[in-house]
């Protein structure tokens, strides 16, 4: 039996001594050990373990480097030694000791381990996970590495890889809780919400009291639409905890889904105020600030988390849809540009900046920042459905209607893709399919699932009850309040000399509005009105731009500006009546009429229907338009014109040429039926009576406006089915100049209105360039616009009870060149003496509805219905 040497025996004590936790009485032992041999190299490896346990890494250093002079290929000396020197900040030097001990011993589990640990700590994850492969390959149950390795993979976005590391832990550890909290994090990071609440509860029943457990449970619920069950799981964390910051940033979000915003801001002002301003608090007080319509304390909150944190990618995306709002748009997509150089993968970030790009009008740059985030995320709903608005605007409908079916596959309840899914199928005249969308939109709306844009409830012809309840909850969704200017602005006084009257409209320019509009503004009565023009549209910079700008006795062009900046501005310019010239057409903010801008708030001329907005006080129109029985479906008082609602511009020129029937791709003889709508307007019941009126009359044609190419395909097909060659119908190309297209329209024998949705500036267009018009008076007010119009230019006659009426008066007219041509000459002297074109006339009168609501107003009537009395006018 070997006798052990004395200071074998001591080195024995030192670590049992040191194992023990008695760090002095072995650190005595090993420096009685060195001062007796100092080649004892264990002795100093003690002696070093023991200073850096107590935080001493540089005495440590100097002991192992004492070691390794008496042992220099000993691999866990130089493990000591690296881990030491990566205390003291020096990472380099500590990765040559890791190093050096695989050198020494390649099978050294240990150095591997800790040489994943150094290279994931300088950013290298993929060395990192190399290492952490080597060390468990050869120490198949070490916890920490399997754990660090899923961290580096999980850092380096393989969360998948990172999920099976992290599930081999549990395989060794089941009762592993922080592991099964981990794994419940990455499960929610790859969308599987279900198995990730499951981890996390398998996490909570192991270690009940887990903060970050609860809180993390409490996000899953959230993505899972468990909104009450999320709140409950957040109080649990800070019943725990008071002042975690995740759990109040997650309990905000919670109630914001639970409509209690104000207690959300509360918890985020709590979490702000007991914990340093962090970024992601501020980015979401700014976010929920802006949700709330508070735009000013929203920005301000964004400016504080970029100034903590300048590249937070949340907050400079946040920033940007607040700059959106404030119709900043070019500054937000500076926003959006910061945010995706930190984050090129930032999915919202390129989907947003495809939807400012959109509203902008840029619609081929929106597609590819909708298309950039498509293909980092394919499934991601909302760039789908902007994808397939901004196709629909690029008239590229066959890629709209199935990124809206893509949509609506991965979203059944989407809000809006129903109905662009349905009014693209109408811009295409594929009637069948339309029908069938139309039928499941009018179901979701009934559910309640459903925000419907109200032009297209027009386009589509619903019954007014529907179109009014779809109005309303439009209004609701997504025009939100902002907050108040403070009290409404009180009528003016009757002393008052000048009534000063603004319109509202993004359509000063080469726009239908624009060209009806030019005439009335100019023609206004000085003396008793003062005429104020906002433009938030685009300025095309054409000649109707500046004369319309110039007819205004103030121009103001906002675009740049928020509503609440608007409605400021509105305000302090004392309006007596402000008119909404668009409605809820393309680019229109009645956000700013949210604010109650003036004692009179008016739709008018852009929109022909109800905004269904209580902020809205009166619809223009006239008795055969919208008659008094329909003000059951308007939100809006009705206000009758004694003529016609729709104002005109007598000065518009026609050019003097008129071009020949084969220039206009006419044929040289037959009757040429004709109407110049949108193809939405386009029925498959009346496109069935243009084809038998084609078939009852030889050699007649039906010239359309050019459409897109696969309207054209789907009505040529449509007349082949109804036994016409599709070369009877002719595409006129659009013309660049109106008075060209006024000129060719001569050519024409008659205008076919289309009963559902009228031709309105259209059939004003037509009779000015002295073309009949023949309409079926509809049920609602778009189906009865061209009515009016032949009435206020003398040709009632010209107006249907019934299709079969129509079709019969259009055979009839087709077939007696007699009646036709009287038509014609009834038309040429009436443009020029009756009222729809005399704008001196028409202004008279709107000026007198203007006067009748401010006097109700200052009187503090509220809001009537009223006729305008006509004018005297000399005899016809």
């Amino acid at each position: 039996m070997a006798i052990e040497s004395p200071l074998a025996t001591l080195l024995s004590e030192a670590a049992a001594l040191h194992k023990s936790g008695a760090l002095a009485d072995a650190a005595a032992r090993y420096q009685e050990i060195v001062r007796a041999d100092p080649s004892q190299a264990d002795a100093f490896y003690g002696l070093a373990q023991i200073c850096c346990e107590q935080g001493r890494f540089a005495d440590g250093v100097a002991l192992m480097r004492r070691a390794l002079a008496v042992e220099p290929r000993r691999a866990r000396y130089h493990v000591l030694l690296g881990r030491a020197l990566a205390a003291l900040g020096e990472p380099q030097e500590g990765l040559a000791s890791f190093d050096r001990a695989v050198a020494c011993d390649g099978h050294h589990a240990g150095a591997h381990g800790n040489r994943g640990d150094l290279l994931a700590q300088l950013g290298r994850l993929d060395e990192a996970v190399e290492s952490y492969r080597r060390a468990i390959a050869l120490e198949p149950g070490s916890l920490a590495n399997w754990c660090n390795l899923g961290a580096a993979q999980a850092e380096l976005g393989r969360r998948d890889e990172a999920l099976a590391s992290y599930e081999r832990v549990l395989a060794i550890e089941p009762g592993f809780a922080e592991v099964h909290v981990i794994r419940g994090n990455l499960l929610a990071l790859l969308g599987r919400g279900s198995d990730a609440l499951a981890s996390l509860e398998q996490g909570l029943a192991l270690s009940p009291d887990h903060v970050g457990a609860l809180v993390s449970r409490g996000d899953v619920l959230r993505v899972l639409d468990r909104h009450q069950e999320a709140l409950a799981s957040y109080d649990r964390a800070l019943a725990l905890s008071p002042m975690e910051v995740p759990a109040l940033r997650g309990r905000a979000a919670a109630l914001v889904a639970l409509k209690r915003p104000d207690e959300a801001l509360a918890n985020l002002d709590t979490a702000l105020a007991h914990a340093p301003p962090g970024a992601e608090t501020l980015s979401n007080r700014g976010f929920l600030l802006l949700s709330l319509g508070r735009h000013d304390e929203a920005l301000a909150s964004l400016d504080r988390a970029l100034a903590t944190e300048p590249d937070h990618v949340e907050a400079l995306v946040n920033r940007a849809v607040l700059l959106s709002e404030f119709g900043r748009h070019a500054d937000a997509i500076a926003s959006y540009d910061r945010a995706l150089a930190v984050s090129p993968t930032h999915v919202k970030a390129h989907c947003n900046r495809a939807k400012t790009l959109f509203s902008l009008g840029r619609h081929n740059e929106a597609l590819v920042s909708a298309e950039h985030a498509l293909a980092i995320d394919p499934d991601h709903v909302e760039s789908l459905y902007t994808r397939g608005m901004v196709l629909g605007r690029l008239h590229r409908y066959d890629e709209a209607i199935a990124a809206f079916e893509r949509v609506l596959k991965l979203a059944p309840v989407h809000p809006h893709a129903l109905s662009q899914l349905a009014v693209s199928y109408l811009a295409i005249c594929a009637w069948d399919r339309c029908t069938a969308v139309a039928r499941r939109l009018y179901e979701a709306m009934a559910a309640g699932t459903a925000v419907v844009a109200p032009h297209i409830l027009l386009q589509l012809a619903a019954p007014p009850e529907v179109t009014l309840a779809g109005a309303r909850r439009y209004v609701e969704r997504e025009i939100p309040a902002g907050p108040p200017l403070g009290a409404a602005p009180p009528a003016a006084p009757a002393q008052s000399d000048k009534i000063r009257v603004a319109y509202l409209s993004a359509d000063f320019r080469i726009h239908p509005v624009g060209y009806l509009t030019g005439e009335l503004f100019e023609r206004h009565d000085r003396s008793r009105f003062e005429i104020i023009g906002l433009s938030f549209g685009p300025d095309d910079k054409s000649e109707l731009r500046s004369r319309i700008a110039r007819s205004f006795d103030q121009f103001h062009d906002v675009r740049s500006a928020g509503d609440r900046d608007v409605a400021a501005l509105i305000r302090r310019l004392g309006v007596d009546i402000a008119v909404d010239l668009n409605g809820h057409t393309d680019n229109a903010r009645s956000g700013i009429f949210r604010y109650r801008v003036a004692p009179v708030q008016v739709n008018y001329l852009g929109y022909p229907g109800t905004l269904g907005a209580d902020f809205i006080d009166y619809i223009i129109a006239d008795e055969v338009v919208l008659p008094f029985d329909q003000q059951p479906y308007y939100v809006e008082r009705i206000v009758h014109l004694p003529d016609c609602f729709l104002v005109n511009d007598a000065t518009k020129a026609i050019s003097p040429e008129t071009p020949s029937r084969a220039q206009a791709g006419l044929p040289d003889r037959g009757f040429v039926f004709c109407c110049f709508n949108n193809a939405y307007k386009i029925s498959a019941e009346i496109f069935g009576v243009w084809m038998r009126l084609l078939g009852q009359v030889d050699h007649s044609v039906l010239w359309l406006s050019q459409l897109d190419p696969r309207a054209c395909d789907n009505l040529r097909a449509a007349a082949r089915a109804a036994g016409i060659d599709p070369a009877r119908i002719v595409f006129a190309p659009r013309k660049p100049a109106m008075a060209d297209h006024f000129a060719r329209q001569r050519l024409g024998d008659l205008f076919l209105d289309t009963p559902g949705y009228n031709a309105h500036t259209t059939a004003s267009d037509a009779l000015w360039a002295g073309l009949p018009v023949l309409t079926c008076l509809g049920s609602t007010f778009p189906g009865r616009v061209a009515a009016s119009l032949l009435r206020a230019v003398g040709l009632p006659d010209m107006v249907t009870g019934t299709l079969g009426e129509y079709e019969a008066l259009a055979l009839k007219l087709a077939r007696e060149p007699a009646l036709l041509a009287d038509i014609r000459r009834r038309l040429a002297h009436n443009r020029l003496t009756y009222p729809l074109f005399s704008t001196d006339r028409f202004a008279r009168h709107i000026e007198r509805a203007y006067e009748t609501m401010r006097e109700h107003a200052r009187q503090g009537r509220g809001p009537e219905s009223f006729a305008v009395e006509a004018i005297d006018t000399a005899d016809r």
